[in-house]
């Protein structure tokens, strides 16, 4: 297989390898100068997995701390078999990468950060089952679940609910479009959803689907504090004040403890007069 000259710049670490099983297209992600974003998109056994492995193995040999490598995929098999392979490469352990599956990850952030977005850190995890039986006492309270007419199983409508958050697509389109024999149902459905929605939140409860959404929440948002907060750290001629609110009301919960920015940590404690206002 032929090579460009101009991905070949850089000596590969592994050499005439890399040539032999990496597509040219994948070697030249593999092989991409550090600060380049990559987005790799392929079909099935087009090399996506050992793409990514070699890029790991690549930015690792190539002196990138591996702590500040995050490798995620959907299982946590994968992952360590990637992390493996990877380590294989270059003779060097990959311990210290961090990889993981999204959920555990989000898990792990979501622990630490999820007030932020107003949601406890203390959260239970509802797996497939747990999901599935609380949709299920939801639509009994409901009264959903009577003889006259066929409502969908817990499973079924599980499978409904995930399918809306996962393609961000409305229970009307996707009762048309795969369950058309439940057309009679869709307002029942959408009231069941917001429902189970509410459920969850008020007990702290927070299913697969959910990890990756509040996830995607508290990194949108936390961008949005970041730059509001170089906007501000970056125009301020002489002053600058920040402020935040002790407690804030949330009709759930009551109110609760609100925290500063946390790039408020990042500046230096000399250069900050902290004030209390309190009323009495």
């Amino acid at each position: 297989m032929g090579l460009k000259p101009s991905l070949l710049a850089e000596p590969t670490f592994v050499g005439r390898e890399a040539e032999i099983k990496l597509l040219e297209s994948c070697l030249a992600s593999a092989i991409a100068k550090k600060g380049r974003t990559v987005f790799i998109q392929g079909e099935a056994g087009s090399g996506k997995t050992r793409t990514l492995i070699y890029r790991v193995a690549r930015l690792i040999k190539t002196d990138i701390d591996a702590e500040s490598i995050l490798l995620l995929t959907f299982t946590r098999r994968a992952s360590q078999d990637m992390l493996r392979r990877a380590a294989s490469l270059i003779d060097y352990p990959c311990e210290r990468v961090s990889g993981g599956t999204f959920h555990s990850f989000a898990n792990t952030i979501l622990r630490r950060y999820s007030k932020t977005i107003n949601f406890q850190s203390n959260f239970t995890i509802l797996d497939r089952s747990d999901s599935e039986d609380a949709i299920n006492l939801l639509r009994n309270q409901l009264n959903l679940n009577t003889k006259e007419k066929r409502f969908p199983r817990k499973d079924t409508i599980q499978n409904i609910f995930s399918m809306s958050v996962n393609r961000n697509l409305s229970i009307e389109l996707i009762i048309g479009r795969d369950y058309s024999y439940f057309t009679d149902h869709i307002e029942d459905l959408k009231k069941l959803k917001e429902t189970y929605s509410k459920y969850k939140l008020t007990n702290f409860l927070a299913d697969y689907d959910d990890l990756l959404i509040f996830l995607k929440q508290l990194l949108k948002e936390s961008e949005e504090e970041r730059r509001l907060m170089y906007v501000a750290a970056t125009r301020a001629k002489c002053n600058l004040f920040v402020t935040y609110p002790v407690n804030i009301f949330d009709h759930s919960r009551g109110a609760v403890l609100s925290k500063q920015s946390r790039f408020i940590d990042n500046i230096p404690q000399n250069i900050l007069e902290p004030w209390n206002l309190l009323e009495e």
